[in-house]
């Protein structure tokens, strides 16, 4: 049986195990509320905040800013508040208030996971926040962002939509395997194979002919003389071109004679005054076109010609009966023979004439 100074030390480091122990968990305790922001000597600052899901966000969930921990979530809560009908999950946060200088009232709350599949923390935003200091009791906003679910949810649509789309393109696929359609049938329908391979064949037979010089294309190619001949013709023109810039020649003279369009130009001034006289009343022209009594004078004279050329037409009066009377027409012509055979008469014996012509006056 121990004596009782053995039992008393057995207590003593029993005892002595227990308070280093318990020291042990106190400092560890510390350094691990140290390391996540928050001091269980400070007091600290509990704020909350609502939002429209919790999206799986748990009571001890770590609270950032900008990336770096400040604090935990206390509580999560579903509030029955009619005015909180929109965002009715109330957190609950406590905040270090080393980093009170940080954040101000007007700072923006948001859910989002580390990585992708990771925990829902709070995170909190002071980039733009301008307002107090944060203090206990104060509410802040949210700021809306979007969570995997609703990626997730606005996928769907998408993937639905593609999949109509996969489901068109592989109707499309097996129409053209089995040779429906234009381009199925360019595929499919040897006849169609054949007469592109016979396209391309007399492609190639014309770019043969033409490499050799074969046809109109291929002298238009190869021949030298067709280009010595366009290269005289361009040569020529580029004279003729010379020759009408430097003034040569009619076409020449009528580009760059100065007189010319001088000339021209006085001979349209003058047709313009004679035509400005014409149209106010003077001269001949002008009396024409417009002195009433001209005209009906003119209208007169062309009446009487037209009436007398209709009388010569119908054989009336001197002029009708010397057109229209062959008996007037014989008379003429006798006379004119017997003045004919008196003048010949004359020039071979005018004493013979004379003599006559004193008998008988």
């Amino acid at each position: 049986m121990p004596s009782q100074q053995e039992v008393k030390w057995s207590q003593l480091k029993v005892g002595v195990i227990v308070l280093v122990s318990l020291a042990l968990l106190t400092t560890l305790l510390f350094l691990m509320t140290s390391a996540s922001g928050m001091s269980l000597f400070s007091e600290k600052i509990v704020v909350s905040t609502y939002f429209p899901n919790s999206s799986g966000l748990q009571v001890g969930a770590p609270v950032t800013l900008e990336g770096v921990t400040i604090g935990e979530v206390k509580a999560v809560t579903v509030t029955t508040d009619p005015k909180r009908k929109l965002s009715p999950v109330k957190v609950v946060m406590k905040l270090d208030p080393h980093f009170k200088t940080s954040l101000h009232t007007d700072t923006k709350a948001s859910l989002s996971t580390v990585g992708v599949l990771g925990d829902t923390v709070v995170d909190l935003n002071s980039e733009v926040a301008t307002g107090p200091e944060l203090q206990t009791g104060d509410e802040l906003k949210t700021l809306e962002t979007p969570t995997l679910q609703d990626v997730v949810k606005a996928s769907q649509g998408t993937v639905e939509s593609l999949n109509m789309i996969l489901a068109k393109v592989d109707n499309v696929v097996d129409d053209i395997q089995q040779g429906k359609g234009s381009i199925g049938m360019l595929i499919k329908d040897p006849e169609l194979y054949q007469e592109a391979t016979n396209t391309v064949k007399q492609l190639q037979l014309l770019t043969t002919n033409l490499n050799e010089g074969k046809g109109s294309a291929g002298k238009l190619l190869h021949d030298d003389q067709l280009y010595d001949r366009l290269n005289d013709s361009a040569a020529k023109l580029d004279e003729i071109a010379t020759a009408l810039n430097g003034g040569k020649g009619s076409a020449g003279k009528l580009l760059k004679d100065d007189s010319l369009y001088n000339n021209l130009n006085s001979s349209l001034a003058h047709a313009n005054s004679l035509l400005a006289e014409a149209d106010a009343g003077k001269g001949g022209l002008g009396l024409l076109t417009k002195d009433p009594a001209f005209a009906r004078k003119l209208n007169d004279a062309v009446t009487q010609l037209d009436t007398a050329l209709g009388n010569v037409n119908n054989g009336t009066g001197t002029l009708g009966k010397l057109a229209k009377d062959p008996s007037a027409y014989d008379n003429l012509n006798k006379v004119l023979v017997s003045t004919n055979d008196l003048v010949t008469t004359i020039r071979q014996d005018p004493k013979k004439y004379l003599t006559i012509h004193m008998k008988i006056f």
